[in-house]
């Protein structure tokens, strides 16, 4: 049978579907794992349902969460809102990538308020299938009215039925705005505490006065969930509340994809796309924004940008904090470069060249330096020159990073102690400040910031805040890398604003320029085709095998990652070797990756225990990765970790992340993935002794040169590309990536002057 996609991303069936389709190209498939599975949630919309044979493509969000799946199955009669209980099994389409085919479907009573937030996690102990029996059992008062009787549940013993009504006592308002959210349906208990803490008891009632506020007050809470919460109200389309949130919104999405602003018509017309409405209703909003200083207006040549207030003022910081510290005063010694250079080379037996001896030279005499370049070309032994040289002469040094990998990557490169950026300005959790800032500046000398090309506007805007008017600073990272993350693109700006000394180093030395990966580096970033021509019988760094289908290629990644790789190089398959996409979703994305490789690497065992959240199954030996920055807990933004143990009891999961042991909640699964796979992105900062790329034709939204030369660039001992040769051309073609909107060059143009 064939399948028509509409523009959302969900297949519909041709006019005569089989009941109980298979779709094209499973048989070739695994799913996650081989015994069924079941998901619950409540269904958003029926993409297709037909009645003479059941058959239906459901649009369902997972509870407890605000993911989306597609379920496909068979039922008699479904509509938007109703809740289901699916059982079968997660596959991964051809050309949809991962969805759930249910081989049954019942459509089940909604779980109540109480219910919902008893099994959220926060009561330790206490899990969704226990908090079902406790209401289907008692009902929804049973800890009020009769909280002598909660040991007659299975699974609930004198100790936990303490600990459930000191909670129900303790948490009243928690649980109030839980009740309250789930009546709206939306919601997590994450989003309860943090109402509660913000608003107190008032928490209800300003939040039914004006939704749109969660947005504005909470750090992390979207527009989308104040609109959802906005719409069950009946809030108006057209109201100015919604209008002034819905630009904040648009203004958010462009400040994620590396934006610190936007030109105002373009901000508009987003705005009007997303909110469903006219962009000419938007023109009053935008005024009344900018005129209470939630927006920031200001031209860049004969444009009118819109930025957000903190954006603009961290980038005029940026420019005014370089330019003074470049002002000041060294704070050594004047030092002869001719007499110490010899002697560092001595001392640490090397041999400089002599663009790497002028980079030496001019960083003794300056005070503030960028020092950029690709791999092999010598930054290392650069920077390590001019620490050895510092450090006889008393300088005291401060190294950092921007990830926990680059820090650790700069402590054994150096020798010296590395810590993060995050870490260097003692991070406060609890308040979301920096404790080191202009008010307590750092106490050193010179610092050296490694990997620059990630750090984004707002957290260089507070690294130089906290560096004392008398440091010296240097700059280190490779400029044709993926800029952040975050908004802006720092290191690009501030070499291109001639600002400071700049040593741009060129040259490949000969111990690097003899390996493929090195060279197939630097032709990718030339704009020329890596050198693809080598057999697969031969020994070497750099590998191309071809593959011309997504069923294809994912075939062949879990062979090179379970059996080639490890067997002709000696490598592990799960701590070794690092698959790296361009993207998440798709067949040949991290998602169905992961449940490829998970499949074979660590299938499980029937007496295993195992937790799961939506369509991911968590095992011991599982390696996963944390997707947002967790201080209490130590645990950053692309950190990967292996888990090495799981205990069902108490719902908790234990990770080891490079020797530190944390333990997780099951609510708190959703700040991990699994990291068998992960997206070229994520991989910044990193280095893996083995590296797999997918690159497909498929992938050509994501395709450019930045974007694989930073992928390359990750393997230390091995890179395999696998795909079509024509998707690597796409993408050695398409250039760098365009600009990103941002007037930061421009301040430290100003601020030169």
């Amino acid at each position: 049978m064939s399948y028509i996609p509409p523009s959302d991303g969900v297949y519909v069936p041709d006019p005569d579907p089989d009941p109980n389709p298979t779709p094209a190209g499973q048989q070739e498939l695994n799913s996650t794992a081989s015994d069924e599975q079941q998901i619950q949630g409540e269904v958003e919309r029926v993409a297709f349902h037909r009645q003479t044979s059941g058959y239906c493509v459901l649009k369902v969000k997972i509870s407890g969460s605000q993911d989306l799946v597609n379920v496909i199955g068979s039922v008699v009669s479904i509509l938007p809102g109703e809740c289901v209980h699916a059982t079968g099994r997660w596959e991964n389409h051809s050309t949809y990538g991962t969805q759930f085919k249910a081989k049954s479907i019942d459509i089940t009573m909604p779980i109540t308020g109480i219910e919902w937030y008893l099994g959220s996690g926060l009561i330790k102990g206490i899990g969704p299938e226990i908090a079902k029996r406790l209401v289907n059992a008692f009902g929804d008062n049973v800890i009020a009215k009769t909280p002598e009787r909660l040991t007659e549940i299975e699974g609930i013993g004198a100790i936990l039925a303490s600990r459930i009504e000191a909670a129900w006592t303790d948490q009243k308002e928690i649980r109030d705005i839980m009740v309250f959210l789930h009546s709206h349906r939306v919601g997590t208990a994450a989003l309860a505490v943090r109402i509660c803490k913000t608003y107190g008891a008032d928490a209800i009632r300003l939040v039914s006065e004006d939704p749109y506020r969660l947005a504005r007050d909470l750090r992390g809470v979207g527009f989308l969930t104040a609109d959802k919460i906005a719409e069950n109200f009946g809030v108006c389309k057209t109201s100015e509340h919604r209008l002034r949130a819905g630009l904040q919104y648009a203004l958010t999405i462009e400040n994620g994809r590396g934006h610190c602003g936007v030109p105002e018509e373009h901000l508009l017309l987003e705005a009007s796309y997303l909110l469903g409405i006219p962009a000419h209703l938007l023109t009053e909003a935008l005024e009344a924004e900018i005129r209470d200083h939630w927006l920031v207006a200001e031209k860049i040549g004969d444009q009118m940008f819109v930025f957000p207030p903190h954006l603009q003022r961290a980038e005029q910081v940026i420019a005014d904090r370089l330019s003074t510290l470049r002002r000041g005063r060294l704070p050594w010694e004047r030092i002869d470069a001719d007499a110490a250079i010899p002697m560092v080379e001595a001392s640490l037996g090397v041999t400089l060249a002599d663009s790497q001896r002028n980079a030496v030279a001019v960083a003794l005499r300056s005070k503030v330096m960028v020092i950029t370049g690709g791999p092999g070309v010598g930054k290392t032994t650069i920077l390590n020159s001019i620490l050895h040289i510092l450090a006889a002469r008393g300088v005291t040094v401060a190294l950092a990073a921007p990830t926990g990998r680059a820090a650790r990557r700069m402590s054994e490169t150096t020798g010296m102690e590395a810590k993060t950026i995050h870490r260097l300005l003692e991070f406060d959790p609890t308040n979301h400040i920096f404790n080191r800032s202009d008010a307590q500046p750092l106490e050193c000398d010179l610092l050296v910031i490694d990997e620059t090309s990630m750090v984004d506007v707002p957290l260089m805007a507070s690294l130089l805040k906290a560096i004392p008017d008398g440091a010296a600073v240097i700059l280190v990272g490779d400029v044709d890398q993926l800029p952040s993350v975050g908004p802006g693109q720092v290191l690009a700006d501030i070499i291109a604003a001639k600002i400071v000394p700049v040593a741009k180093l060129t040259e490949v030395f000969r111990q690097a320029a003899d390996s493929r990966i090195l060279t197939n580096a630097h032709r990718i970033n030339r704009g020329e085709m890596p050198d693809l021509m080598l057999s697969s019988d031969e020994i070497a760094d750099f590998y191309f095998i071809d593959a011309d289908e997504p069923i294809t290629a994912i075939a062949k990644i879990v062979e090179e990652v379970t059996n080639r790789i490890p067997n002709r190089f000696g490598l592990d398959p799960i701590r070794d070797v690092q698959v790296l996409c361009p993207t998440n979703i798709g067949p040949v994305g991290t998602k169905s990756l992961n449940n490829q490789l998970q499949a074979v690497l660590n299938p499980g065992h029937l007496n295993q225990p195992c937790v799961g959240q939506h369509n991911v199954i968590y095992r011991v030996g599982d390696k996963v990765m944390q997707i947002v920055n967790n201080y209490e807990k130590d645990v950053f933004n692309g950190d990967i970790g292996f888990i090495t143990a799981i205990d069902t009891v108490t719902s908790e999961l234990t990770i080891d992340f490079g020797g530190s042991t944390v333990v997780y909640m099951l609510g708190e699964l959703g700040n991990l993935v699994p990291a068998y796979a992960t997206t070229i992105h994520k991989s910044q900062g990193s280095e893996y002794s083995a590296i797999v790329i997918p690159i497909m034709t498929s992938h050509r939204i994501m395709l450019t040169r930045r974007l694989l030369y930073t992928a390359v660039t990750r393997g230390k001992k091995l890179v395999v590309l696998v795909g079509q040769r024509k998707a690597i051309e796409m993408a050695v073609a398409g250039g760098l990536d365009q600009r990103r909107w941002s007037k930061l060059r421009e301040r430290l143009m100003a601020a030169r002057r």
